[in-house]
């Protein structure tokens, strides 16, 4: 995240705005409109990223259980946030309700399922809240995978958070049927 000392608060209209002459910044704003300017990624994220959204797409397309996104994409959340997890999922009948307007901009609902994927730039602090804010917005279910520090938060609305060292295989449980991701 970068430092924009002083914070920046922008509306949503204005962000809308900013996001679409800035296509190359990754850019969100929180509940209180405060604008975050996110760092690009290096090359062992990247990578890390490419890899998850393959694995994703993979199961995805045999499935056809819903839609996958991947880090480019905006949700508008419920409490007013607009964000973009590294890999997120919404069933299908969520995202057949949607209109083709609402489709083409940032999707005003909370997906069913993000993955955060921790890179260098980023603080363990800020991503927790970051994971502990889609849960209180809808999430059903939340990765934040963590290379350097060799763990997995496994985040479920309404329980507390499972924190695992790196294990072999994590499961989509009933939220992504018969998904599994080796890690």
């Amino acid at each position: 995240m970068v430092n924009t000392a002083p914070r920046i608060y922008v509306t949503p209209e204005l962000f809308w705005q900013l996001c679409q002459v800035n296509p190359e910044l990754r850019l969100e704003r929180t509940a209180t409109g405060e604008l975050i300017v996110n760092p690009p990624t290096g090359g062992d994220t990247g990578n890390r990223n490419a890899d998850l959204i393959i694995d994703f797409g993979i199961w995805n397309r045999k499935n056809k259980l819903g839609k996958l996104f991947d880090s480019s994409t905006g949700f508008k959340l419920p409490n007013g946030a607009t964000r973009s997890p590294d890999v997120s999922w919404v069933r299908l009948d969520r995202w057949t309700g949607l209109s083709p307007e609402q489709r083409r901009g940032f999707l005003p609902l909370a997906p069913d399922f993000v993955l955060e994927l921790m890179s260098p730039s980023d603080k363990l602090t800020d991503v927790q809240e970051k994971l502990e804010e889609y849960m209180e917005n809808g999430v059903l279910l939340g990765w934040l995978i963590n290379p350097d520090g060799k763990t997995v938060e496994i985040y479920h609305r309404g329980q507390p958070v499972q924190l695992l060292r790196i294990p072999a295989t994590l499961r989509g449980e009933a939220v992504l049927p018969g998904f599994e991701l080796e890690v």
